[in-house]
């Protein structure tokens, strides 16, 4: 976070440097964080990820600040376990941490879908069916990174449509924790076997229905993370 007006006068480095250099600094470390965030979101870190601050910082290229301070931000919200600056990991999937995830998506999911419902127009449900024909191009090419971000994406494109941002943040939460697993299921399974439930879903919202946008939504949830479930990634405590 941005240090205090005090503590910025009081630093010699601090008032010496670039006043810009300032101005962005807090740009920068919210947009370290959400890089960071996005990736745990769509599977782009594996759960064998060996993280560092050094590492991730080469990558982005930036300091080793903005990567400490959002990975603190990331393991508070359950994404990354923090061992010590060189043992950063993905915190492993037991029975009742798998457990504890399915009961809470299947709890708040369908109810953000069914609030959603009213609000949903026609550029936004023309919006959701080009996500749904791009997750369905991915899946014919196998194409597992453009999948996993076009299925965040679907589901998101829908909880957005109404105002109730705790509940939608509850819920990314939940995605920052099991995204890298379901990267890996979807890797080694795909989804051929699947039904569609997206498709289930879009008829819902176009007979503006919840209660069928809500079991569509459960039947998503189960489909994949039953995947996880059945994978072997699941340790036992």
């Amino acid at each position: 976070m941005a240090p205090d007006v005090a503590a910025r006068s009081s630093s010699p480095a601090i008032a010496d440097a670039d006043p810009e250099t300032l101005i962005d600094a807090p740009l920068m470390h919210t947009g370290v964080y959400r890089d960071l965030r996005h990736r745990f979101l769509t599977g782009q870190v594996m759960p064998d990820a060996n993280l560092s601050t050094r590492g991730l910082a080469q990558q982005l290229g930036v300091s080793q600040t903005p990567v400490r301070e959002a990975l603190s931000r990331l393991a508070a919200e359950g994404a990354v376990q923090i061992r010590s600056k060189r043992r950063i990991g993905i915190p492993p999937m037991t029975p009742d941490r798998f457990e504890d995830l399915l009961r809470c998506r299947l709890l708040l999911e369908p109810e953000s879908a069914m609030l959603a419902l009213p609000h949903f127009d026609g550029p936004r449900l023309k919006r959701l069916k080009e996500i749904d024909a791009r997750i369905d191009a991915s899946l014919r090419s196998g194409d597992v990174s453009a999948y996993m971000e076009g299925n965040f994406a679907f589901h998101f494109n829908i909880y957005s449509a109404h105002s109730r941002l705790t509940l939608n943040q509850l819920i990314e939460t939940l995605w920052l924790q099991f995204g890298p697993y379901m990267r890996v299921v979807y890797g080694r399974f795909g989804t051929a076997k699947l039904v569609d439930q997206h498709q289930e879903a879009i008829r819902a919202i176009e007979r503006n229905d919840a209660t069928a946008l809500g079991q569509a939504m459960r039947e998503d949830i189960g489909d994949g993370m039953g995947l996880i479930g059945r994978s072997g990634l699941v340790e036992a405590a």
